[in-house]
């Protein structure tokens, strides 16, 4: 099985160009089957969940053309069929194919959605979301069969500000007749993506990026076109990698917008760094404070960056904290950079930080797509070298990791 190995103690000096965000395309991917014949996706990820989603769309009888990081998407022949679990299992965004799937043909079978593991991950809210629009939800063993007689917009409020929830229910809404308001929807930047693809289809969309979404139903959506939005969860980890052990390192392509609760917590803590509208170069920070982080959804601290920022924290000069307020159980890369020498103890949803450590290379094996994120970076920090097993969990996420960090001037190379 493949590893990856790192060699700690290089600068990283350079360019990093971002690619498109996963969690974008893996929603926009599943969107495309809502044209009624093709559409277009520009600055696609070459990421593992990208693979699998292709393989659902093929089941469901699409064909797609791949040219460099776009993908041409023919749904003609498009069928109504059972997403395999073998496929389903393998990421969380498969979900997404139960909201498409129930607008085109009323029905959609789906087995539970996979992913990393970090806590309980229910998706009750898609589900009250669809039974709103007037569609029945049966759970058979680990199964799904979601069937309506038709679709019928509906005021629809989530009791949390949702990402997958708020996409999944704009994508069934768009079949639904009538109007379809999402209240206390999630404003991230990939709901915005979505919205674009599918107003560009012919859908009538507004508030996308706001707290009320409004969907008016079509009959018809076809020749959707989207650029992929830049990975504001990449662009913030290499933006951290770049306060640890950086010279004059360049994040480019970035949507500064996006990344800015990071942006204010790496000035929180000290480090010092220029920023454009898609650029920020950042040098290694020469004294790192300490500081408290809370997760919230966006514009809020993400909880896909706080295992990272985790790491730039274990050498911090004090005490810092970091609470999770979005999922349970995302404290084990935390554990696993113990055993790197890092002082850290989790208490609930607090993880509490003594630094400043010094880390040193270790065997350990990638816990989750994010936490992995941490282990590289833990790794780059480390002296000495520094093997991690079950890579495909970091490659689900970051495109080209090891040519990119390569790049700059890292040594990290996959061993098998």
């Amino acid at each position: 099985m493949s590893r990856l190995k790192i060699t700690g103690g290089k600068t990283l000096s350079g360019t990093i160009n971002i690619s498109g965000a996963k969690n974008s395309a893996v929603a926009l991917l599943p969107a495309a089957i809502l044209a009624k014949s093709k559409c277009k996706i520009y600055k696609v990820p070459k990421i593992r969940d990208i693979e699998y989603l292709l393989k659902i769309l093929e089941v469901l009888g699409c064909t797609y053309k791949i040219e460099e990081d776009q993908i041409e998407i023919d749904t003609t022949n498009l069928k109504n069929a059972p997403v395999p679990e073998e496929l389903s299992q393998q990421m969380r965004a498969s979900y997404y194919f139960m909201g498409t799937l129930l607008a085109r043909f009323k029905r959609a079978e789906i087995c539970f959605p996979g992913g990393c593991n970090f806590g309980s991950r229910p998706i009750d809210l898609h589900i009250k979301g669809f039974e709103a629009l007037g569609a029945k939800v049966e759970i058979i063993k680990s199964r799904y069969i979601i069937t309506a007689k038709k679709l019928v917009g509906a005021r629809i409020y989530l009791d949390f500000a949702s990402v997958g929830a708020t996409i999944n229910i704009m994508l069934a809404a768009t079949y639904a007749k009538g109007q379809t308001i999402i209240e206390n929807a999630a404003r991230e930047p990939e709901i915005i993506n979505v919205a674009s693809f599918l107003i560009n289809m012919g859908c009538k969309i507004t508030g996308a990026g706001t707290s009320t979404i409004i969907i008016e139903g079509s009959e018809e959506l076809d020749n959707g076109v989207v650029e992929v939005f830049p990975d504001r969860i990449e662009a913030a980890t290499y933006v951290i990698m770049g306060a640890l052990c950086g010279k004059n390192l360049h994040i480019k392509g970035i949507i500064k917008d996006h990344i800015n609760a990071t942006l204010i917590k790496l000035k929180d803590v000290g480090c010092e760094f220029k920023a454009t509208n898609d650029e920020v170069v950042i040098s290694k920070c020469k004294k790192i404070m300490p500081t408290d982080v809370h997760t919230q959804v966006f514009p809020g601290f993400p909880t896909d960056v706080q295992q990272v920022f985790t790491v730039l924290l274990t050498q911090a000069k004090g005490k810092s904290h970091i609470s999770e307020n979005i999922y349970e159980l995302r404290f084990e890369s935390a554990m696993l950079l113990n055993k790197m020498g890092a002082d850290t103890y989790a208490n609930k949803n607090v993880l509490t930080i003594n630094g400043p450590t010094k880390l040193r290379g270790a065997n350990l094996t990638v816990p989750d797509l994010r936490g992995g994120a941490a282990l590289v970076l833990g790794a780059l920090i480390a002296k000495g070298d520094t093997i991690l097993d079950n890579i495909p969990l970091i490659l689900r996420g970051y495109e080209d990791i090891v040519e990119k960090l390569s790049n700059v001037g890292a040594k990290i190379e996959i061993i098998e």
